[in-house]
């Protein structure tokens, strides 16, 4: 399967000396992103490193240029690393892998092959088998069966007796297929044995860094696969603030925490936070996804305090419809969980990313419009609109047809409908999403956004009128640019609102207050180079006037005249050297000697 130094074929003697060739695979979603868990099992098997190497491609990537890359590797066993978004090409590499390097073991593991692992090997005979669940200690235990004690044994003992292994399902030499038991909690490797990933940086560079400091989570929602663990295990502070530590000295720029609910013990919370604001570089950003339920207040003062950017927070609404919590097994106060991150969002230190599903069970069109309207109140940083996805394992795919719910039939299963939710307003929520991601998730449109909002009875039903009139004129599903996404909302406002009883004279009036806004929005976002044609000329008599006087302005500021966006006319001056962390806007003030 390799060749000797000198291009010979390995054979005889040279192949009982070689390392046999371990390739752990990854598909990630975007290049930015790193796989945690094949990292934690390659060091995990710490005695068999050598043997490993780990791949990372992305799910951009073209399905023949991944499998050449493998295939020049050669490896003697092949682990892919599955989720709902990779599964599909992950199988279509694996099929055809098998068809070149038939003496290769191809094994899975990971989420999306975790449960109904028998059917899945019987319905695809090129994989040879699955890690269920967690797989630090199952990977290295099929090593010190594959390979042995040492290293130098030679190539995989494809024959080894695996039955002793928890958590695994594979096919025997004949073609059949055998289950181990399943991982019990005396099976699962203690928090504080797992690895530390990132002593080396160097491979992570240009990374997002992924850490994680607990396992499990204390709630039971019925959507997710956490549910499915028992009770949360964590990793001692004894290992996890030195560990923050190492990654502040270094400078990295994002640490993204990926506990499921970071703050279900308020002690452990208030000490890693409390210790993240005394070693604040600078620098360093921290994201947690939190449940805003059991935040306290003392929590919340802590976290007022910081730098802003230090840390940013995920929190998972999903619905404000009491029925439909219950029946997805989640109780939170809904009052309590907008007062909570709106008093987080209030302080401005914080990027808040507030989390809907759409699809639930007893969500129809109009409850999900109240849960918008209810969670849009709090003015989260960013709003996240999600489609059910039907997650193998999860007790509400189980339930599915006592909600009438029709799904994909494949990965990554999302709902198609229920028992109260059409198709065609599921796709009319599909399109409310496209429009929050462009004119408020991006952050570039606040001002307009905020203006126009008044003109509308909600939020969801001004998102909902901007959609239909994209999807009216042709303009959906297509990637605008920057400057065309403002003018086609001066556009919408412009054949929407109705000018009503007013004169000429003050429809026009009212075209200039619409046309500042969108120019405030350009001008908070870069020093635009271009003038749109509805801007307002430059006074540029004014402009030369102020950057000769103010010269410690020039190269990094604009200069703008507004004389309907405030109530009375007003100089702003944009900094472009000093930007807001949450937002990434310029940092605005008021001139006053013009």
């Amino acid at each position: 399967m390799t060749s000797a130094g000198d291009g010979r074929p390995v054979s005889g003697f040279y192949k009982d000396m070689r390392k046999p060739e371990i390739l752990l695979t990854a598909v990630n979603t975007k290049y930015i992103h790193s796989n945690l868990a094949l990292n934690s099992l390659r060091q995990y098997a710490s005695e068999y490193t050598d043997c490993i190497e780990i791949a990372e491609f992305t799910i951009n990537q073209h399905r023949d240029e991944i499998v050449q890359e493998i295939y020049r590797k050669k490896p003697d066993l092949l682990a892919f690393s599955c989720y709902i978004w990779n599964i599909t090409l992950i199988e279509e590499c694996a099929r055809i892998l098998k068809l070149l390097l038939p003496d290769c073991l191809i094994w899975l593991g990971g989420p999306e092959v975790s449960f109904e692992s028998e059917q899945f090997l019987k319905q695809n005979p090129f994989i040879d088998g699955i890690m269920q669940g967690e797989g630090e200690g199952t990977f290295r235990n099929l090593l010190k069966q594959w390979i042995g004690k040492t290293q130098e044994e030679g190539a995989l003992k494809t024959d080894a007796d695996l039955s002793g292994i928890p958590g695994i399902v594979w096919r025997g030499a004949k073609g059949e297929i055998h289950s181990g038991r399943a991982l019990q909690p005396r099976d699962l490797v203690p928090m504080d044995d797992l690895p530390f990933v990132y002593a080396d940086l160097a491979a992570f560079k240009n990374k997002i860094i992924y850490y994680e400091s607990s396992r499990g989570c204390p709630f039971s929602c019925s959507y997710c696969l956490s549910s499915a663990e028992e009770g949360v295990r964590f990793r001692s502070l004894s290992r996890v603030l030195p560990e923050l530590r190492f990654f502040l000295d270094a400078g990295v720029p994002q640490v993204k925490f990926v506990d499921r609910t970071f703050n279900c013990s308020h002690e452990r919370t208030m000490k890693i936070w409390q210790y993240l604001a005394e070693h604040d570089n600078g620098i360093t950003n921290f994201h947690f996804e939190i449940e805003a339920n059991v935040l306290t207040e003392d929590e919340i003062e802590l976290i007022s305090t910081m730098r802003p950017g230090l840390i940013q927070m995920e929190i998972g609404v999903q619905t404000a419809n009491p029925q439909t919590l219950r029946a997805v097994h989640r109780n939170p106060d809904i009052t309590k969980i907008i007062s909570r991150a709106g008093k987080i969002i209030a302080a401005q230190n914080i990027h808040v990313h507030l989390d809907l599903i759409a699809a639930l069970p007893y969500e129809d069109y109009n409850s999900f419009r109240c849960s918008f309207n209810t969670v849009y109140t709090a003015q989260p940083d960013e709003l996240q609109l999600g489609f059910l996805k039907m997650l193998k394992g999860t007790r509400i795919r189980r339930e599915a047809a006592q909600y009438g719910i029709i799904y994909e039939p494949q990965a990554p299963y999302e709902v198609l409908s229920t028992h109260v939710l059409s198709y065609d307003e599921l796709l009319r929520i599909r399109d409310v999403e496209e429009m929050l991601e462009v004119y408020y998730n991006s952050r570039q449109f606040i001002t307009t956004v905020k203006a126009l909002e008044k003109c509308f009875p909600d939020a969801f039903s001004m998102y909902d009128a901007l959609a239909r009139w994209y999807r009216q004129n042709g303009w959906m599903g297509i990637s605008h640019s920057r400057l065309q996404r403002y003018e086609l909302l001066r556009r919408f406002i412009a054949e929407t609102l109705s000018a009503g009883e007013k004169s000429a004279e003050q429809g026009a009036e009212e075209q200039l207050r619409w046309d500042e806004c969108l120019l405030m929005d350009l001008c908070l976002r870069e020093n635009i180079k271009s003038r749109p044609d509805w801007a307002a000329p430059v006074q540029h008599d004014k402009v030369r006037a102020f950057y000769s006087q103010h010269r410690e302005y020039q190269g990094h500021t604009h200069l703008e005249y507004f004389k309907y966006l405030r109530d009375n006319p007003v100089w702003m001056l944009f900094d472009y050297a000093k930007r807001n962390p949450l937002t990434g806007n310029a940092e605005v003030r008021e001139i006053h000697d013009l």
